[in-house]
């Protein structure tokens, strides 16, 4: 099917791929992985022409038909289904031909192979995939120019996957998709009988479609068969052996190199010496293993508060001039809960959230809420107001109004940025970095209540599973809206459907809500194969991770007090170490009396010596809590 050899390419001063090679055989289900900008999407590019190789070869086998989303999604007044079937090119020259041919030897011909293609078929084939994708009947004869960005997207995959290529080559496919969607796209890819390539971050996905995983580490392409749970275990076990083979020849060579330094100048050994010194070449450099680094990040703890924070009752919302969209909402928030919002788009997820985050009133019922309920906002649609030009600093420190910078860059640092990239422009920054940064600005003020509208998006593997460490290790409550079902099972304690103009606690897990999904649509879950279904977590397993997590975060919380006053103490000590310098600055202070002069001097020097201590403390503090996770 795809065959690529000693393929290298150089994007301006660095290399994405040294000689590397792979090959794909037809119907595999390939997961491509690497950390963000590894060289990924750069990879689909060459495979699709979109970019030519410095050196090497990417072969396509016979007459194989590529298909991806494009970036371009259709718009104006064409309808989302007459879009999605315009997709299939084939269909649509020979459709466009009968019209106006005179030829019947060429008409029959031209029928005879609509009938092969299953032309006949084809509206309700794209119907049944655009509902699949949160099209209803009534949606599907629209305009797309009448949907957002993010739906239309939604039609140019459902265009894409009607098509049926040979090659399906998706990049980030869950990016525009709810839940629901991600449900149905894993069980159509299972189907898929064709080759699939893709590049993804959400696990379940990688898990559930794929049974071969390629790697780009180091600047090659490494193969394994499995999925990814299965490649990452093999890969851990890997390196793990490779360490253990480089410390055994580590020792070797020590050893061998302490009898040369020992005897070399000694006539009777110098035969030994000169014998283990051409082992010693032979052994060659020490190649160390590469150690991958992990961005994590924490949200700050607020101070507990009695529950429940937040009652509904019998509350109705809807927007201003509009009808309700939800109606007798009956429900709780405690400080410890982990909820996640199942539904649809267009089912009023997003009306809820801004409902109990109170940019909604209630039209109808009472909203009660703890006085000193404070509540932090994320949402992916807030990176529109991010100002390019201006640095994560320069956010941070309008947002925390004028708190100081070392407390702008203390919450900064939680999410991984370093004083370089802090200062870097917002335009520069990785899709990721923007998400870590919108995460900052959402919990500066240690909200009680954290509000969380897809927040995986841009976010690799590695960030994903700090960003499940840091919801877990959060101490108070959590509402989540998310497509990655992964996210979903390792943080969430209770789910609540958002479904019919209402919102109430489905009495079941993520599994059994795919379930009754696919029940519902009347289809059955594909079928797994059994060599990728290595290790599946139970319901009572992700109970007893959760319950650890809780433990865990209790154990922990005398270690977060501390950590907390000894960095408010690091604040206000250099807040008052500047004001002493900035004083020591004024020219005008030294025409005065001399005393005044000496005094600041002494207090500097008595600051200088609390704040090294105030460090000292909050380091302290920061390892003890290392040490606890």
């Amino acid at each position: 099917m795809l065959s690529i050899t000693e393929l290298s390419f150089r994007h301006g001063e660095r290399v994405l791929f040294d000689r590397a090679s792979a090959a794909f055989s037809d119907s595999w289900k390939v997961g491509l992985v690497g950390r963000n900008g590894a060289g990924k999407s750069t990879l689909l590019r060459l495979i699709q022409g979109q970019m030519e190789a410095d050196s090497g070869n990417i072969n396509l086998m016979g007459r194989t038909r590529v298909g991806s989303v494009p970036q371009d999604p259709p718009g104006g007044d064409i309808s989302v289904l007459d879009a999605v079937l315009a997709a299939d090119i084939e269909r649509s020259a020979l459709m466009a031909e009968t019209e106006a041919c005179n030829d019947g030897l060429r008409l029959a011909e031209i029928h005879a192979r609509l009938d092969e293609i299953g032309a006949a078929s084809a509206p309700s084939r794209a119907a049944s995939i655009l509902n699949g994708l949160g099209f209803d009947n009534d949606k599907q004869s629209r305009p797309c120019g009448e949907f957002s960005g993010g739906w239309r997207m939604r039609v140019a995959l459902a265009g894409t996957l009607f098509s049926d290529p040979d090659l399906l080559i998706l990049d980030e496919p869950s990016n525009h998709l709810d839940l629901e969607a991600m449900l149905w796209l894993t069980e159509h890819l299972k189907r898929f009988r064709n080759t699939v390539l893709m590049v993804s971050h959400d696990r379940d996905l990688l898990n559930d479609v794929c049974d071969h995983i390629v790697h780009i580490d180091n600047e090659k392409l490494v193969p394994y068969t499995g999925n990814y749970d299965f490649f990452e275990r093999t890969r851990a076990e890997r390196l793990a052996n490779d360490a253990a083979q480089q410390a055994k020849v580590a020792a070797q060579r020590k050893h061998m190199q302490a009898f040369v330094d020992r005897f070399k100048a000694k006539a009777s050994k110098a035969r030994q010496a000169q014998s283990r010194m051409k082992m010693i070449e032979k052994l060659g450099p020490i190649a160390s293993v590469p150690i991958e680094e992990r961005v994590s990040f924490n949200f700050p703890s607020p101070e507990i508060l009695a529950s429940p924070i937040e009652t509904l009752d019998e509350v109705s919302v809807g927007y201003p001039e509009g009808p309700l969209v939800l109606r007798g909402l009956d429900l709780r928030i405690d400080m410890e809960d982990r909820i996640a919002l199942l539904g649809q788009n267009g089912n009023g997820k997003s009306t809820f959230i801004r409902l109990i985050s109170q940019r909604l009133e209630p039209r109808e019922g009472k909203l009660k809420k703890t006085p000193r309920l404070r509540v932090g906002y994320f949402s992916q649609d807030q990176e529109e107001s991010l100002d390019y030009e201006a640095t994560p600093f320069d956010h941070m420190n309008r947002a925390l109004q004028g708190a100081g910078e070392a407390k702008v860059r203390a919450q900064l640092g939680r999410f991984g940025f370093s004083r370089d990239r802090a200062n870097l422009k917002v335009g520069v920054l990785s899709g990721g970095e923007k998400t870590r940064l919108l995460l900052a600005l959402a919990t500066r003020n240690a909200p009680h209540m954290l509000l969380l509208d897809e927040p995986t998006n841009h976010l690799d593997m590695d960030a994903r599973a700090s960003l499940v460490d840091a919801i877990n290790d959060f101490e108070g409550a959590v509402v989540l809206v998310s497509h990655d079902t992964h996210l979903v099972k390792m943080v969430a304690d209770t789910l609540w459907l958002v479904a019919g103009g209402t919102v109430k606690a489905f009495d079941g897990d993520i599994d059994e809500y795919q379930a009754k999904l696919l029940k519902e649509r009347g289809s059955k879950p594909a079928k797994r194969d059994a060599k990728r279904d290595d290790h599946p977590v139970d319901a009572a397993s992700k109970k007893d991770q959760r319950k650890a997590s809780a433990d865990n975060r209790a154990q922990k919380a005398p270690l977060k007090k501390a950590l907390d006053s000894a960095e408010k103490m690091l604040v206000r000590l250099t807040a008052q170490l500047d004001g002493v310098v900035a004083k020591l600055g004024d020219p005008a202070i030294y025409s005065g009396s001399g005393t005044v002069v000496t005094d600041l001097q002494r207090e500097k020097a008595r600051l200088e010596r609390e704040v090294a201590n105030a460090e000292q403390r909050w380091l302290a503090a920061q390892e003890a809590i290392e040490k606890a996770a």
